[in-house]
C-alpha cells in the first residue's frame, strides 16, 4: 500500500504543486484518476474561497463552492458538488489508473465522507494515493491513514519521484 501526503505552508501551493505534478505525469504517459484544482479559475473572493476541481484525467470541471454573499464568513464548500466530484471520480475506471491523486483531504474526508470511500478503493487496487493535505487537516488526514502515509516535501522533484517509484513499484507487484 503506497499513500503519501504533500502539505504546504504557503497559501495555495499545495495545489499548485499537485496540478503540476499531475500534468506532468500524464504528459509522460501516466493513467491517473482523482480531482486536482483548476488553477486558471480565479476566486471572486480575497480568501480565494471559490473553487473548481478538474477532474483527471480529461474533465469535466466542477464548481465546488457556493456563492454565500460577499459578507459570509460560512464554509463555502458545496456539499451537492462535492458529491458530483464524488461519484463522477468513482465513475471513471480506477483498475486502468496507475495514480489516484486529491487535491484535498478537507472537511468532507474527515468526517468519514467525500473521498474516503474512492482512495480505500484505489488502495484496494494497489493504486498508489497522493493526497493534499492543509496544515489543519493533517491530524484527521493521519488518523484516516492510520500512521502509514508517506509525508512528502512540497517540493516538485521529489513528489514526481515518489508517484514514478510508487507507480513502478506497484507494476512490479503486478507482473510477479
Amino acid at each position: 500500500m503506497k499513500i503519501a501526503r504533500v502539505s504546504s505552508e504557503m497559501r495555495g501551493e499545495t495545489d499548485r504543486l499537485l496540478a503540476g505534478v499531475a500534468d506532468q505525469l500524464q504528459a509522460g504517459g501516466s493513467a491517473l484518476a482523482g480531482i486536482v484544482k483548476e488553477l486558471s479559475h480565479t476566486s471572486a473572493y480575497d480568501n480565494g474561497c471559490d473553487m473548481k476541481v478538474r477532474v483527471v484525467p480529461d474533465g469535466p470541471v466542477i464548481q465546488i463552492t457556493q456563492n454565500l454573499g460577499a459578507g459570509s464568513d460560512a464554509c463555502r464548500l458545496d456539499p451537492g458538488a462535492i458529491a458530483t466530484a464524488v461519484s463522477t471520480v468513482e465513475s471513471c475506471s480506477l483498475d486502468k489508473a496507475d495514480l489516484f491523486i486529491l487535491n484535498k483531504f478537507g472537511p468532507e474526508e474527515a468526517a468519514g465522507r467525500g473521498f474516503v470511500s474512492v482512495i480505500g478503493k484505489a488502495l484496494e487496487l494497489g493504486i498508489p494515493v497522493l493526497v493534499g493535505v492543509s496544515m489543519g487537516g493533517r491530524e484527521a488526514f493521519d488518523t484516516f491513514a492510520g500512521g502509514l502515509a508517506e509525508t512528502l516535501p512540497a517540493d516538485p522533484g521529489t513528489i514526481h519521484e515518489w508517484c514514478l517509484t510508487a507507480m513502478s513499484d506497484g507494476q512490479d507487484s503486478e507482473s510477479g
